[in-house]
């Protein structure tokens, strides 16, 4: 937690900063896909590394070129193949909080098209799996990507985006759960309906 503290931080000094209430807000929710897992829990399926359906929500302030945002997801079955196997997880999920930063062009360049954005940060990821040797931790995670997102309307429009979720400093609980320290990482790419304020 000592090491999210500094993101809390810039975060709050960009949200209080002067620009702050000539911000765009806008909440984004989502529903995606990940892909292209890795970990070190036992994965009795294999199934981290296939496609998953994630739900979720963000919620952005956004300055001109600079802005905040929290983003929200769960991934339900991520250690769980679907199809006629049989079932060696009973249940199992991925579930991810972050505060991050967005980078943007201006909204002058970008007032009738669509406008990308960068996006990184920090944060918590809760892994769940109930099988031989059930696992309940949470994660430090970090998380890298960029999308776009265009209006149809002057409050409704659509936004696309990709990121890559990593766990980072997992524990080496030698307990049969992991193999080495505690690690997961994959990609998420999600489709949102954006409404703004």
């Amino acid at each position: 937690m000592k090491r999210i503290r500094p993101l809390a931080f810039l975060l709050s000094c960009l949200v209080l900063s002067p620009g702050a209430a000539d911000a765009e807000w806008q909440v984004k929710p989502f529903l995606g896909v990940t892909f292209g897992g890795d970990t070190t829990f036992l994965d009795l399926e294999q199934a981290s590394g296939k496609r998953h359906t994630a739900l979720g929500v963000s919620a952005a302030g956004l300055g001109d070129m600079i802005g905040v945002e929290a983003d929200f997801m769960h991934v339900p079955g991520f250690f769980q193949r679907s199809g006629g196997r049989p079932l060696l997880v009973l249940q199992s999920s991925v579930t991810t909080l972050t505060g991050n930063v967005m980078i943007t062009l201006p909204r002058r360049m970008t007032e009738y098209t669509l406008r990308p954005y960068l996006v990184g940060g920090a944060g918590l990821m809760h892994v769940r799996a109930d099988d031989v040797l059930p696992v309940a931790t949470n994660l430090a995670t970090v998380d890298v990507g960029g999308g776009v997102t265009g209006f149809l309307t002057n409050r409704v429009g659509l936004s696309w985006d990709v990121r890559r979720f990593r766990s980072v400093h997992g524990k080496d609980e030698g307990l049969g759960i992991s193999l080495g320290a505690e690690h997961l990482s994959f990609w998420r790419a999600s489709m949102a309906l954006a409404i703004k304020y």
